[in-house]
């Protein structure tokens, strides 16, 4: 991949509580009912107050659910971020079902609504990886490939961090950066 490094550059690991992110906008690894749920979903939607959930309705009563790969845009609420990205992320089935396909269209679909809305610093979770049970070390892999690809083609992001719960996701994330 040439411009690797420049790349690179523009992407950051850290460990910590997306919620507290300072980025333009924050991806939230939502549910398909975009109405808030456990772990990352749920803390966003504790953090961001009642807009987020209220224009989570509003969207949900123009288009329904939102399908897994997919993702939707509102504001960050009470966040320190002006947006939330609302992603879904595939239920691990043993990789029988496409999840691979499934979570890098949840990352490349956050990508596209952030160069839409000329978002230039996102923050993402590890996707898929809590409840859902997709495999930390596979969906790192994959995240950071989707986001280096992207960054390289399109230069309207210009930092996106990986905000990450524990060490362990931290360590796969920083292998699959060294693997590039």
């Amino acid at each position: 991949m040439s411009g690797l490094k420049d790349v690179l550059a523009k992407i950051e690991l850290v460990m910590g509580d997306i919620t507290e992110e300072e980025t333009e906008a924050i991806v939230n690894a939502a549910n398909s009912s975009l109405l808030g749920g456990g772990g990352v979903d749920g803390a966003i939607h504790r953090a961001g107050g009642p807009q987020i959930l209220k224009e989570c309705r509003e969207i949900r009563n123009a288009q329904g659910e939102c399908p897994p790969g997919y993702a939707v845009i509102t504001s960050g609420g009470n966040l320190k971020a002006k947006y939330v990205i609302h992603t879904v992320g595939p239920i691990w089935q043993g990789g029988i079902a496409g999840e691979d396909r499934t979570l890098k269209n949840a990352y490349l679909n956050s990508l596209r609504l952030a160069a839409e809305h000329d978002i230039k610093t996102l923050a993402f979770p590890s996707i898929s990886t809590g409840a859902y049970r997709f495999p930390v070390d596979r969906a790192a892999s994959i995240a950071i490939e989707t986001v280096a690809k992207f960054l390289k083609e399109d230069r309207t992001i210009g930092k996106v961090r990986f905000v990450l719960f524990d060490e362990e996701t931290y360590g796969q994330y920083e292998r699959a950066m060294l693997s590039l």
